[in-house]
């Protein structure tokens, strides 16, 4: 399985998993399979708060997963329509929610937990 965590500094598996889908720099793609992993620029990095084309921000990735903090009901929509199983990562490393990935102990994304917006400090208001 291939699994896309978003980062905002590229340090491999060490890197912490960003909290915002749309707005991360880098998206880490693990191979569970081959226990490798690739760095992928955030191809729509710069779009209109609200409009964020996730499968375009990922590019050639083409992940079966993805494992994120944040993300907006608008993304997470499209990244299901497309295939893509969307986690609920927990704040850490990669290989931290990698490890709970495989374990089975990371929920699924539902809509209800989705950003609805950002507040008066920039920060997620879900």
């Amino acid at each position: 399985m291939k699994i896309a965590f978003p980062t905002q500094e590229e340090n491999g598996l060490s890197s912490q998993v960003y909290t915002h889908f749309g707005s991360a720099e880098t998206f880490l793609i693990v191979d569970t399979e081959t226990n490798t992993f690739t760095a992928q620029s955030n191809r729509n990095l710069n779009h209109q708060h609200g409009h964020c084309q996730p499968l375009v921000a990922l590019g050639t990735a083409k992940p079966d997963a993805v494992a994120v903090a944040g993300i907006g009901r608008g993304a997470l929509m499209q990244l299901v329509n497309g295939g893509v199983k969307v986690y609920r990562a927990v704040e850490g490393t990669i290989t931290d929610n990698l490890a709970l990935v495989t374990q089975g102990k990371l929920s699924e994304f539902s809509p209800d937990h989705t950003c609805a917006g950002h507040g008066p400090d920039g920060g997620c208001a879900h």
